[in-house]
């Protein structure tokens, strides 16, 4: 099994990596690892979360979660699966991503290929440290909506709009949720703890 040592969030930058070289290091490393990778157009960048990547990421999610609860809407979770389409050249695992416009496309299924289906419909990233690579030209390339990302400060949401991501105020897979009101409630987890967080969320919610 091939090891890769590196201090938390370290991020690894190697170029002139072929597709056949990307594949196989996915196929060594397995999917139980820390490590996120990410490869565009033979630049590879492997990079391992700080605790606080973590924590906002699943923070995060439990919102998107209990928004999808309360909307009455299905959905399905595929956390940080390697995204990849080989004509792009481009391969990504976002920190956390969801079908739910087309849930019914791959409901059921444990196994997709991006040749055929569709991408996630919401990709979240968490980009404490800032990546080498352009991640809006990677995600565009593989034809992601949505975009929701954290700086370490503030949540932004993205569209993709004729091949380029446009930021947006609201959200694309819930269009009653203004960026402001994720920030609120990542500060409320700080300060009143994350159930209580989650119980104000989802009030807030129900009153939409």
């Amino acid at each position: 099994m091939l090891t890769i040592s590196t201090p938390p969030e370290q991020r690894v930058l190697l170029p002139n990596i072929s597709w056949q070289l990307y594949e196989s290091l996915l196929a060594e490393l397995g999917n139980q690892r820390s490590t996120r990778i990410a490869y565009h157009q033979g630049q590879l960048e492997i990079m391992v979360p700080l605790p606080e990547h973590e924590n906002r990421n699943r923070l995060i999610d439990r919102l998107i979660v209990t928004l999808i609860e309360e909307l009455n809407l299905e959905y399905n979770p595929f956390g940080s699966m390697t995204i990849k389409k080989r004509k792009k050249a481009a391969g990504k695992e976002p920190d956390s991503c969801y079908y739910i416009q087309n849930e019914a496309l791959v409901r059921g299924r444990t196994e997709l290929d991006f040749a055929q289906d569709p991408p996630p419909d919401l990709a979240l990233e968490i980009d404490i440290t800032s990546s080498s690579l352009n991640q809006f030209d990677l995600y565009a390339d593989l034809g992601v909506p949505e975009i929701w990302r954290y700086d370490g400060r503030s949540i932004k949401f993205y569209q993709l709009q004729n091949g380029e991501y446009a930021e947006c105020n609201f959200s694309r897979a819930f269009p009653m949720l203004p960026t402001a009101k994720v920030d609120e409630f990542i500060d409320r987890c700080q300060t009143t703890g994350a159930t209580a967080a989650v119980r104000e969320f989802r009030e807030w919610v129900k009153n939409q």
